[in-house]
């Protein structure tokens, strides 16, 4: 199978899936909390025989439900509401601007509440009149200057509401002129459409049962209008080997009593059957603009070929299904196996359970080269999804931690991508989300400006998702504040977490941070202090006094630049932090590395440098000797960062060093807003 499908469409299905696979990934933890609930009940009670004897009856009743569905499968398919373009538009509605407070005019004082005070005298009198007016023209001149401030700001609120309902409008009118032109291209018999659209009614049905393969591979033929798909059935495992669970009080243990054989292929053969004819009923029931002719139809399993041991698709089952004759048939009523082979003159393996294959009338290959191909076990790429997508897949996410969460398209709550609430008691609350699909670093504005919208709103937290990465100034910003950083390699881990699927390009991750070309080309810097101060040792990789990138800050969130030239590693006694350094390979353009020391806020929030004494780094070569020693300035009271010094590279190549002392009292922030890294 050669390729998937892209689009509109294909990208709906795809979410779909996605929340089926979540609603599924619920299921199952459900059952295996209800499992580990039976397991502890079954320790306490072991030797109660009733509870023992009621659990095999439960086990039996299980296996009774899931050959009932089985048996009862197209039944239930044929009852769900078709699949419906229309479905896919979305409206255009948007909220009504809100100014909230800012819609109410600024109060102006009143001149009869400003009534002079005392005065038995000429002269006093006039002076409390004077001072009664000087009273009012102050409040006047306040209220007027908050009025001012007050309309700057509606004006402001009321330009930001135009702009996001404006780009929430040109989206949706995007998405649905996209979803038209699929329609018509379906209605056109534009092959690519066809089976782009026919591919994903497949794959998006919320009709087949957990563990149903999603594999399709589908090419159309528009001079016979017809569809000619493989399309991937269970295993034979999927009917249960056994037939009930019986409790044996005097050997203290359950008996399962097998399912026999011939019952077992022949609930196979009719899940088969009814899968098959299952799958024909949604393309035709799917199909608005009577595009579709006839389905030829193959049911395929992949497995191993019992002739060459290969994994390959071997055909169980095969119709070639007329419209008018397939549209005619009763599918409630009928025996499936029956229908599939007699009513239809389809084929259907007599031994499935074997692999038996048969001979399929007509393959994908043979009207297309290369058939496009949905399903299976290929992640989404994140970069390629559509952005709502890609918000729906998030907000599928937080569901998935016990949250509630609805992406702003739906709600049109201003200036947030996923609004969510965390029930959880004291540290739950609301939670906005900013959804940021990029390839490069998000930039410290992004993480300011979802800073401010938290504040807006009154939200608990501000979380930020990106399938990028953050550099150390939206880190260094974030911190201390009621915000969260998500970066792409971490929403991956938390996808699949949770039951979701995703990946970060070809390989699923961003491409690892190359170590430094050979061992003996680096050195370690090993940095000892005084005292009982805890502090953060970086580096900056440095142009003059402006660092090079915001990757190209090393600290305790970036632990290494972009080529593995500079980063953190493990401290070794008597050291307390320490920094490897590739000098050779260190930009060209860098001119200088420089080591800087703050406090560390969290550990010590009232801390400053005065305890920061005796300190020195040791310059050691990749084997841990000891090449020399450097001095550093001690910390000064009411500094919480300093610069210890900078290694400067001199004409020849060789890199001096310098001593530092500069002391900052705005901590780290301010330290690395002087060297260039955008950050408040």
């Amino acid at each position: 199978m050669s390729r998937r499908s892209a689009g509109l469409v294909g990208v709906w299905a795809e979410v779909q899936r996605q929340q089926q696979r979540q609603r599924e990934a619920e299921a199952r933890q459900r059952r295996e909390q209800e499992r580990q609930a039976r397991a502890h009940q079954r320790q306490l009670a072991q030797n109660q025989r009733e509870y023992r004897q009621a659990e095999a009856g439960r086990r039996t009743a299980e296996l009774d439900d899931r050959v009932a569905s089985l048996q009862g499968l197209l039944a239930a398919g044929c009852r769900a509401p078709a699949f419906r373009a229309a479905a896919l538009l979305r409206t255009e509605e948007v909220q009504a601007f809100d100014p909230g407070p800012l819609a109410w005019p600024v109060r102006m004082p009143d001149p009869a509440q400003y009534q002079p005070q005392g005065g038995w005298t000429a002269g006093r009198r006039a002076q409390a009149e004077a001072e009664a007016r000087a009273r009012f023209e102050h409040d006047w001149y306040a209220a007027q200057a908050a009025e001012a401030q007050r309309q700057q700001q509606l004006a402001a609120h009321r330009h930001e509401y135009e702009q996001r309902t404006g780009a929430h409008l040109s989206e949706v009118r995007r998405h649905n002129a996209g979803v038209t032109e699929l329609t018509e291209g379906v209605r056109s018999g534009d092959p690519e459409a066809v089976v782009e659209y026919f591919s994903a009614v497949l794959y998006a049905a919320t009709t087949w049962p957990e563990g149903f393969p999603r594999q399709v591979s589908a090419a159309y033929d528009p001079a016979a209008r017809q569809l000619v798909l493989d399309w991937e059935l269970p295993g034979y495992g999927v009917v249960p080997e056994a037939k009930s669970v019986r409790y044996m009080p005097t050997l203290d243990q359950d008996k399962e009593t097998p399912r026999p054989v011939g019952q077992r292929r022949a609930l196979y053969r009719e899940v088969l059957a009814q899968s098959v004819l299952l799958a024909v009923h949604q393309l035709f029931a799917a199909d608005e603009s009577g595009a579709l002719e006839s389905v030829a139809l193959n049911g395929v399993v992949d497995d191993h070929d019992p002739a060459t041991g290969r994994q390959a698709l071997i055909c169980l089952a095969t119709v070639m299904a007329p419209r008018g004759m397939f549209t005619g048939l009763h599918l409630e009523q009928v025996d499936p196996v029956s229908c599939l082979t007699e009513a239809l003159r389809g084929q259907l393996s007599a031994r499935p359970d074997q692999l038996a294959a048969v001979r399929p009338s007509r393959r994908p290959e043979d009207v297309r080269d290369r058939p496009v191909t949905r399903g299976g076990d290929e992640e989404p790429d994140l970069y390629d999804m559509d952005p709502i997508a890609f918000e729906s897949l998030v907000a599928d996410l937080f569901r998935a931690m016990g949250m509630e969460a609805v992406t702003t398209e739906r709600s049109n709550d201003g200036g947030v991508d996923v609004d969510a609430v965390d029930p959880t008691p004291i540290r739950g609350g609301k939670i906005v989300v900013q959804v940021k699909r990029y390839r490069n670093t998000v930039p410290p504005t992004a993480v300011r400006d979802l800073y401010g919208t938290v504040q807006d709103v009154g939200a608990n937290k501000g979380v930020l998702v990106t399938t990028s990465g953050f550099g150390p100034g939206s880190r260094t910003f974030a911190q201390g504040k009621p915000l969260e950083l998500i970066s792409g390699t971490e929403l991956v881990d938390l996808l699949h977490r949770h039951g979701l699927r995703g990946r970060l390009g070809e390989r699923g991750r961003p491409a690892a941070r190359p170590e430094p070309a050979a061992r003996e080309d680096y050195n370690v810097l090993g940095m000892s202090w005084s005292g009982d101060v805890a502090l953060d040792v970086c580096a900056l990789v440095c142009t003059g006094s402006r660092v090079l990138s915001d990757e190209h800050f090393v600290f305790f969130n970036n632990p290494a630049t972009p080529d593995g030239s500079v980063r953190t590693v493990a401290a070794v006694p008597p050291d307390r932090a320490a920094l490897r350094v590739a000098f050779d390979a260190l930009p060209d353009r860098a001119d200088r590395l420089v080591l800087v020391a703050a406090i560390d806020p969290e550990a010590a929030p009232h801390a400053d440098l005065s305890g920061f004494t005796g300190a020195g780094i040791r310059l050691l070569d990749s084997a841990m000797t000891e090449l020399g020693r450097l001095d550093v300035s001690d910390g000064r009271p009411h500094e919480t960062a300093l610069v210890l010094g900078s290694f400067r590279r001199r004409a020849g190549g060789d890199w001096d060093f310098v001593v530092g002392g500069r002391g900052y009292p705005g901590g780290l922030a301010q330290l690395v807003r002087d060297h260039g890294i955008d950050v408040e």
